[in-house]
């Protein structure tokens, strides 16, 4: 068997998170299988080549933060900033995530089977995320570009001070943030809502979903509108 292509399994119960990321970072094999990461923290960060990582377990803050290019599944929970930074590649979650998944991204495609927590998707600058089930308080505050995708509801706040990143929400939406307005759905958003479908192994009925975006009213400051910022 060609070496790059056997995984290699890497047991946190007996090695360090630093030794498992360094490897990543100059990889002798296209797989890796993580062990016992039992809630560490930074766990797969920094990848920057095609590798494929499958973490057997729940994880702490900042998973798979600045990937650029690999395709890392955690298979349990993510705390905090999971898919930070993110670059390019796919981050998948088979859990719930906690708050700030994806923040700041600017590329690839993060996946959330469960939920989400509060500020899912904040400042994303042009990923694509895919949420399952429902995301907290302040999702896509400040949003960018890239587009996020709500299979179930979405909690008061959504989108505040969004620029021009797209959200589709398929449950119900509680009181939308500063500057974010319900748009109407035509068929190049449905077209673009069943391809990240799609991608992320879900099946939905589009006309199922709403689409949310930027008002366009808070891009220049005016004193008399200060109130609102």
């Amino acid at each position: 068997m060609d070496p790059l292509t056997e995984a290699i399994t890497v047991d946190l119960a007996t090695q360090p998170v630093r030794a498992l990321n360094a490897e990543l970072h100059s990889p002798s094999s296209k797989a890796y299988e993580v062990l016992a990461p039992a809630g560490a923290h930074a766990v797969a960060a920094g990848i920057d080549s095609g590798i494929s990582v499958d973490v057997r377990g729940h994880v702490g803050y900042y998973a798979a933060g600045m990937n650029d290019g690999g395709v890392v599944t955690i298979h349990g929970n993510a705390g905090t900033g999971v898919a930070e930074n993110m670059m390019s590649g796919t981050v998948r979650v088979t859990g719930d995530a906690s708050q700030s998944a994806g923040a700041t991204a600017h590329g690839g495609l993060l996946v959330i089977d469960g939920s989400a927590s509060m500020r899912c998707g904040i400042s994303m600058k042009g990923v694509d995320i895919v949420v399952g089930g429902s995301v907290g308080p302040m999702s896509g505050f400040m949003a960018q570009a890239g587009r996020m995708v709500v299979c179930c509801d979405a909690g008061d706040g959504l989108g505040d001070s969004i620029y021009e990143a797209r959200l589709y929400v398929r449950g119900a939406v509680g009181a939308l943030g500063a500057d974010c307005v319900e748009k109407p759905m035509r068929d190049e958003h449905r077209a673009e809502l069943a391809e990240l479908l799609a991608a992320a192994g879900l099946e939905h009925d589009v006309t199922e979903f709403r689409r949310y975006g930027s008002a366009r009213r808070l891009y220049h400051f005016h004193s008399e509108q200060a109130g609102s910022y």
